[in-house]
């Protein structure tokens, strides 16, 4: 299996070794095992830190994806009112994930190289459709922007929207994350981006209001979030749960707080700054418009001219640093660089920014 040692994926990430180590130890079964209620609440509490929240944490074996479309169903019946703040693929995506459950969708678009910027806009859609949901993407990875959400909690507070869903899979640890302040009651996060562990975890804060919505939805299937919220006190979960990935995403979160997050914060963005002045140095057109917010995260650049997208990641490989493409419209246009959690290193940015430079 062909390796490369410089990877700037944006996500999954390179995984440190102390976290792969306690992935790898020896565990019972999360199902039988009284020990393993204990770290997962232990798991929970260094969640609500990262999120900055009082809710409930649902910690669940499965990829972020698992986790969108598990408060989804959870929520939603057919008919309810969704409104999406899209400004990319993935906030595009959200609001059809919705209507394929049968959601009466109206989506609030941004070209794919802005981000939320119209409120006034957006108050006028939600007086005149009065969602029940209001969904958003804190940082849209194919595109490498990073959407303010204050003033869209707001909205929503002062409109008595009854949810507010928000993916912040690829923030959650790298930049602030307010989910009170913010009165997000659905705060989406993974294990393999600014956490750095193994893709295998998603995990998600609920307010009260969302924990009613659920109740009265009744949703049931393998991703329903309603058996979680006795989980604990009944020591039962609705599956056998990856201890593995439990153990290894509170290492990691551990990792993060001891650390500090102004600190993570603060080294995600200079990194981030050096990562785009060195492609602008270069030549290489940044996908964000001007104005819009650049993610501390990952980096959106446009393929340099001359180069397909495949011409490109194979001179990249050559040099033996990996990044990836983008998605949707952006396919073949676009190439991102993610210096997320592990990648968040001043040293492997310059590594890989050598390459890129001996690339062109």
């Amino acid at each position: 299996m062909q390796t490369y040692p410089i990877p700037m994926v944006p996500g999954p990430v390179l995984v440190p070794e102390t976290i792969r180590q306690v992935y790898l130890q020896p565990y019972g079964s999360g199902d039988l095992e009284t020990e393993f209620v204990d770290l997962y609440t232990r798991a929970q509490r260094r969640l609500k830190e990262i999120f900055t929240t009082r809710d409930d944490i649902v910690i669940m074996s499965g990829e972020g994806m698992l986790g969108l479309w598990s408060a989804l169903k959870s929520c939603l019946v057919p008919g309810d009112r969704v409104l999406a703040v899209a400004t990319g693929v993935f906030g595009y995506g959200i609001g059809e994930m919705a209507q394929s459950i049968g959601a009466d969708v109206k989506t609030i678009g941004f070209s794919y190289d802005e981000t939320i910027n119209d409120m006034a806009r957006i108050e006028a859609a939600i007086a005149d459709f009065k969602p029940r949901m209001i969904t958003a993407v804190h940082c849209e990875t194919p595109s490498g922007t990073l959407n303010p959400l204050e003033a869209l909690g707001e909205l929503k507070n002062t409109s008595n929207v009854p949810l507010f869903y928000v993916d912040t899979v690829a923030g959650a640890g790298g930049v602030p994350v307010l989910a009170d302040d913010w009165h997000i009651d659905l705060c989406l996060g993974g294990s393999q981006k600014c956490l750095s562990a193994p893709p295998d975890m998603t995990f998600l804060s609920v307010s009260p209001k969302a924990w009613e919505i659920i109740e009265a939805v009744d949703y049931v299937g393998y991703d329903a979030l309603k058996p979680f919220k006795q989980a604990v006190d009944n020591r039962y979960f609705p599956y056998t749960p990856s201890w593995q990935g439990v153990a290894a995403l509170f290492a990691a979160a551990g990792l993060l707080l001891d650390e500090g997050l102004e600190n993570s914060f603060k080294r995600h963005d200079q990194v981030a700054r050096r990562c785009r002045q060195r492609l602008v140095d270069l030549g290489i057109d940044l996908f964000p418009a001007p104005g819009a917010v650049p993610s501390p995260t990952v980096t959106a650049a446009k393929i340099p001219e001359g180069f397909t997208w495949d011409s490109w990641d194979r001179r990249l490989r050559d040099g033996g640093l990996v990044v990836a493409g983008s998605y949707g419209p952006l396919a073949e246009k676009v190439f991102r660089i993610g210096h997320m959690g592990s990648q968040a290193n001043l040293e492997m940015v310059d590594e890989a920014l050598d390459v890129i430079a001996a690339a062109l």
